[in-house]
């Protein structure tokens, strides 16, 4: 292995070792000691590769989520409906909570609260999400009676905003999580009941949707 093949592949550890390390023991108990013990490296590695620990946990958080989307990217792509991609959305929610991404996330938001090199790297690793999500939307929206009168772009970030919330939430409150989610399925359902409508009825439901927003 070539020198900078060998460094690649250390900053690599260093990065899984940080998520691994703040999804376990949480930000508090996280150092260049812990993280070079998860990485299974000498902890001068973690100054040489990143300078601080502050900045390899902000490289590790842009890191984690460039890995997350990419690992779904395909499966938003194929979503044709609002309720879709609430399913889509409830589904992976489970699939990163069973592989310690939300506590992970949980912990660089409560971080970024008291650490302000982490709040611009966790706050572009939830736009990597969201700049998904809005695809979707925008997809999803474009033959929706629903789409004249919606801003995918804000709504996105609410749709972000709403998991990024229920995740936490969930942590104390696993029964309210898993009402609001079913909430927010009822929603999807009278969106899909919309777009089901025939062209007549679709005109009158833009009709009093323009009324509705004049007054």
């Amino acid at each position: 292995m070539t020198g900078s093949a060998a460094g690649a592949d250390t900053r690599t550890k260093l990065l899984e070792g940080a998520l691994r390390t703040l999804a376990e023991q949480g930000i508090a108990k996280t150092s260049a000691r812990s993280v070079a013990a998860s990485a299974g490296v000498n902890q001068a590695l973690v100054f040489y590769h990143f300078g601080s620990v502050d900045e390899l946990l902000a490289a590790a958080c842009r890191h984690g989520a460039e890995q997350r989307v990419a690992r779904h990217r395909d499966r938003l792509a194929a979503v044709t409906t609002l309720s879709e991609l609430l399913k889509c959305g409830r589904e992976l929610h489970e699939e990163e909570r069973a592989g310690g991404h939300v506590a992970f996330l949980a912990q660089v938001l409560a971080g970024a609260q008291t650490q302000p090199r982490l709040a611009p790297a966790t706050a572009a690793g939830l736009d990597l999400w969201t700049a998904e999500i809005e695809k979707v939307l925008v997809r999803v929206l474009a033959d929706s009676p629903l789409g004249e009168f919606t801003d995918p772009v804000g709504l996105a970030r609410a749709v972000t905003g709403a998991f990024v919330g229920l995740e936490l939430y969930e942590g104390v409150d696993p029964a309210g999580a898993g009402r609001a989610f079913d909430a927010l399925e009822q929603l999807a359902g009278l969106a899909g009941v919309l777009d089901e409508l025939g062209p007549v009825a679709r005109r009158a439901v833009r009709h009093r949707l323009r009324r509705t927003g004049r007054a």
